[in-house]
This record gives structure tokens, C-alpha cells and sequence, in this order.
């Protein structure tokens, strides 16, 4: 894997923490070139990028705000003079429910859809291009074990742009394979991120590991040995597939 990756560059939306962080790790010390993204985790991302001295940027975009994907691919892009892989991991996770008033339910949507649907298009849109022009290239889009079986209540909406995830990537496989552009799904479960250490506080870690058959949640370093292997290129004929991380929990 490492020869695949080595020298490639890759862009990593949400990168300050979590699975985009491990997912950086990964993919530097196969080699890549990685541009960490981050919203708010300025410092997180700088931290990270830091352990690979110049073979890792930091690059900071609202992907929340309408345009916000155009100044991060036109500052990606930039930075080597080319791109060779995405991988869209960004996503607001903010639980609502039907309960809430109009004026919160129509806003978590709206901020939902705009982070996790439109801004990974938009990202895709210009990476699609810029693939055409060099010979092909690879996306790897983040999406959730949700997407297939649903969520609970209060993260419908979340379940619902995931959804839309999975159709929008197979669709890219389909399109465009033609032009050597690659696409995938990854699909995760229970991760054991930091955001995930309150809701197990809350619910009991044996409440959480009820439905994992494998008795425990996925790390991090799980999902990004997946993206990095994807994005080493080694599974070209795979393209348009969903690798699901679930512990056995979920299959679709």
C-alpha cells in the first residue's frame, strides 16, 4: 500500500479530530501528501500536520457557509498544484427532534444538509473536474452505518443527508469511471471518538455495545486503515462500493 500512496496528494475534510485525524496519520506515514481541513479545531489541525513537518498543511474553510467548499478546493489545490484523492469526512452530527420549535428544526436541517450534502457536492464537483483533466483520480466519501438502517429520533436528519451520501457517491462511480474517477462509500458505526465519550457516559458503554455482535466500538484507526487503503488505488474494480465498519452490527 505504501507505494501507492507515497507522493500522492490528498485532501482530508475534517481533520482536527477523530477519524479525519487518524485519517491524516494514516495516510502520512504511507507516504501522502495530506491537506488536514478543519472548521473550528484550528490548533487540533496544526497539532496533527505538525508531525509530518512539510509533507502536511493545515487549511481552514467554513463548510457550513455557501462557498465555503469553492475557497477550500481553490486553497487545496494550490498548495502541490493538483489533488489526488478526497476523502469527505467533515459532517454535522447536532441531534434534534420533531418536538423542537420551527424556527431550531428548519436551522439543524438546513445546517445538516448544507455540511453534510452540499458541501461534500460541491467538493466532489471540483475534484471531478480537476480529475478529468489529469487522468483520473479518487473520492472517498465518509457516510454512516445511518444512511441504511435509519437513526434514532433525534438524528433523523443526520441518517437522512447520509443517505444521500451513498446515492450521490454510487452515482459518481457510475458517471464517471469512464474518465478513471474512483468512488466510495465508508460507512461506519460506533466509533470511539471524542464527541462519543458523552453519549456513552449517558447511555452505559453495555448499552452501546448491545448490537455489536464483534463486543466493542470501532477506533478510529480502524476507519482510516480503510480510507487509506482506498486511497492507495489497489482496489480500482471496487469502485462504487460501500465498506461498512460496524462490528457486524448492520449489513446492507
Amino acid at each position: 500500500m505504501a507505494d501507492g500512496l507515497k507522493d500522492k496528494v490528498v485532501l482530508v475534510t475534517g481533520a482536527s479530530r477523530g477519524i479525519g485525524a487518524s485519517t491524516v496519520r494514516s495516510l502520512a506515514r504511507e507516504g501522502a501528501r495530506v491537506i488536514a481541513h478543519y472548521g473550528r479545531g484550528k490548533a487540533e489541525a496544526g497539532a496533527v500536520v505538525s508531525e509530518f513537518g512539510g509533507n502536511c498543511v493545515a487549511i481552514g474553510a467554513d463548510l457550513s457557509s455557501e462557498g465555503g467548499a469553492d475557497s477550500l478546493w481553490r486553497q487545496a489545490e494550490a498548495w502541490k498544484g493538483h489533488v489526488d484523492v478526497i476523502v469527505n469526512n467533515a459532517a454535522a452530527v447536532v441531534p434534534m427532534t420533531i418536538d423542537d420549535d420551527d424556527a431550531t428544526w428548519r436551522r439543524t436541517w438546513r445546517d445538516a444538509v448544507q455540511i453534510n450534502l452540499f458541501s461534500l457536492a460541491d467538493l466532489c464537483r471540483h475534484a471531478i473536474h480537476h480529475f478529468q483533466k489529469k487522468g483520473g483520480g479518487i473520492v472517498i466519501n465518509i457516510a454512516s452505518r445511518a444512511a441504511f438502517r435509519g437513526d434514532d429520533a433525534h438524528l433523523m436528519h443526520y441518517a437522512a443527508t447520509k443517505g444521500g451520501v451513498v446515492a450521490f457517491t454510487r452515482s459518481i462511480a457510475k458517471s464517471y469511471a469512464k474518465d478513471k474517477v474512483l468512488a466510495y462509500v465508508v460507512a461506519p458505526g460506533f466509533v470511539r471518538v471524542e464527541r462519543q465519550e458523552g453519549v456513552i457516559k449517558r447511555r452505559g458503554l453495555d448499552t452501546m455495545l448491545r448490537d455489536i455482535p464483534l463486543g466493542e466500538m470501532a477506533k478510529p484507526e480502524d476507519v482510516a486503515t480503510i480510507i487509506a487503503f482506498l486511497a492507495s488505488g489497489v482496489a480500482r474494480h471496487a469502485t462504487g462500493a460501500t465498506i461498512d465498519i460496524n462490528g457486524a452490527s448492520y449489513f446492507h
